[in-house]
């Protein structure tokens, strides 16, 4: 019976070694998919920030051309209404010079008339 009983005895030790080894292998094998999730999540996360600073960085690159456009628009505008406030100012000179012209031509009228 003692014999049986060691018989058992290093048949459990051996089934409880292989549990054990298998156990050991389960948790290598998660380790190393826990070790590969990390590394996709680390992957994913440097992928998603490049991904925002080069958006972030277009972006300011439109902004500062859409600054620019605008700025030189209203140095054209500005320059617009100078020309406009010229051309009002010449129309009005050629104006007064047209009325005193006429004046004139009257008054040269009325004295080849007399």
């Amino acid at each position: 019976q003692l014999h049986q009983t060691m018989s058992e005895k290093n048949e459990l030790t051996k089934s409880l070694e292989m549990v054990q080894k298998e156990l050991e292998e389960k948790e290598r094998e998660m380790k190393r998919e826990i070790s590969e999730y990390k590394d996709r999540l680390f992957q994913a996360e440097k992928e998603h920030r490049d991904a925002l600073t080069e958006a972030s960085q277009k972006n300011e690159a439109e902004i500062e051309a859409c600054q620019e456009k605008v700025n030189s628009l209203e140095h054209f505008i500005i320059s617009q209404k100078l020309e406009i406030e010229h051309f009002k100012s010449n129309i009005e000179e050629l104006s007064n010079s047209l009325k005193e012209a006429n004046q004139t031509l009257g008054e040269l009228l009325k004295t080849k008339v007399r």
